[in-house]
């Protein structure tokens, strides 16, 4: 992004220049679906589409932060003491929930924040499944960081943000979006394990370009579903004797199943979707390693069906694009991507041919479906920082 349009909206409502310019990035999760609120494993990467804010500090307790993107704004008192106070600070609708939650969760962990003018911009696509929540709250988190003079701790933040989008937004997320937006790394994904919050950094193999392909299709009865996978993973965990899913390996799943299978159907394709998922991730991050591309291709194919036919989260717009995507000579792989239920997809492609491989998808799809497709052709980015002091 270029950041003077930024710079000169900040001079224009402050009339002075900012101090600082800090990003933060949505995230696309290359594998690893559903498996975060079973303590398993995941593999998301930051993409180059972002939160940005230009900001600089004041000499008092007001944060008072605008939108370029919306007509909302944040303009609220930090107080005598610093600190939000959530009898007078009352809790609304939009973007700015997310700052002010992180505000107040950033304040119940002891940092002492400090006001400052902001003007905020971003161009992750919204409702896609791509993170826009998570990259707001770490901006906000950085922009905080900055200014307040405390040290970055990016697992820290990340859990805050999460704290943040759980208990101020109502949002019944896992910790993948705010780690990715906050620890990756340009030219890698982040394999991360949701239990522990260990992480380590793969590198996408040479060569690939990542495409996220929008189905133009938005996720509809999301919670309910959610919820309700959620609970069928819980009963099969409970069947299998083990405190979450990330525990059964497919061997033993394989066994255990066979010699006593009265597990719900349901929950058993379900619990079938999650131990076959994490040790497609685990496969993935050797396979990233070896630049294996072709098995990572596989890897990817493989779990689009498990999603399709086991927890069965896609829709039919879902399946079409895959479909498409998997149909092209320089396509390695294709899956669907996040909650389901619409959003996107995403396929690992060769990188000379990433704009043919746009082209061809979006008019197959639009040829199968009647619908425009967004494509984004993705790459890998830096996790939250500050890009001006």
């Amino acid at each position: 992004m270029d950041t003077k349009n930024l710079e000169q909206s900040f001079l224009t409502h402050f009339n002075t220049k900012p101090e600082f310019i800090v990003r933060a990035p949505g995230r696309v999760n290359l594998i690893g679906e559903h498996t975060d609120y079973n303590d398993g494993f995941v593999l998301p990467m930051a993409i180059d589409r972002a939160v940005w804010i230009a900001l600089s500090p004041r000499t008092d307790s007001q944060v008072r932060i605008h939108s370029l993107d919306s007509s909302n704004a944040v303009e609220s008192d930090l107080g005598p003491d610093s600190a939000f106070d959530l009898h007078s600070l009352t809790k609304g609708k939009g973007w700015a929930e997310y700052i002010k939650g992180v505000a107040y969760q950033l304040q119940n962990a002891g940092h002492d924040l400090r006001g400052f003018d902001a003007i905020m911009t971003g161009d992750v696509p919204r409702g896609a499944g791509l993170s826009s929540s998570a990259a707001v709250e770490l901006a906000a988190a950085r922009a905080f960081a900055v200014v307040s003079g405390f040290e970055w701790d990016a697992a820290q933040m990340a859990r805050l943000a999460q704290k943040a989008e759980n208990e101020w937004v109502g949002v019944n997320c896992g910790i993948m979006d705010q780690m990715a937006s906050a620890a990756c790394k340009a030219g890698h994904a982040l394999f991360l394990d949701c239990r522990s919050l260990e992480y380590e950094l793969a590198p996408l193999p040479h060569g690939t370009a990542v495409v996220i392909l929008d189905t133009s299709t938005r996720r509809g009865l999301v919670d309910s579903a959610y919820n309700e996978r959620r609970n069928q993973c819980e009963e099969a965990a409970r069947w299998f004797g083990v405190k979450a899913l990330r525990d059964v390996s497919v061997a033993e799943f394989e066994t255990r199943t066979k010699e006593n299978n009265d597990l719900n159907a349901n929950a058993f394709k379900r619990a079938r979707h999650i131990v076959t998922e994490n040790a497609r991730v685990l496969e993935a991050v050797e396979a990233m390693k070896q630049n294996d591309i072709k098995k990572l291709g596989e890897l990817f194919n493989a779990s689009h069906n498990s999603l399709r036919d086991d927890f069965e989260v896609t829709n039919e717009a879902l399946n079409q694009i895959v479909a498409c995507a998997q149909e092209q000579s320089n396509c390695h792989g294709a899956r669907m991507t996040g909650a389901g239920f619409g959003g996107c997809a995403v396929a690992l492609v060769q990188e000379e041919h990433a704009e043919e491989f746009t082209t061809a998808v979006s008019a197959a799809y639009r040829q199968r479906s009647g619908l425009e497709a967004s494509v984004y052709v993705c790459k890998a980015s830096d996790g939250a920082d500050i890009i001006q002091r």
